[in-house]
């Protein structure tokens, strides 16, 4: 995310709902395009694909 998504997001600014939802969409378009990096580390680089699982699943601390 981006500095100002994560602030509309996380309500630290003070942002009308629809800018928190266009910030939320871009969001999970990201995550569409994560899920094909996702596939190609899987691939042709799998350590970089687990250090990416690593930062990802871990619990918040």
């Amino acid at each position: 995310m981006t500095e100002t998504e994560r602030k509309y997001i996380t309500r630290e600014e003070d942002v009308s709902d629809s800018k928190r939802y266009q910030a939320i969409a871009r969001v999970r378009d990201r995550l569409e395009v994560l899920e094909q990096d996702v596939d190609a580390l899987a691939e042709h680089h799998p350590k970089l694909l687990g250090e990416l699982r690593d930062v990802v699943c871990k619990e918040n601390e």
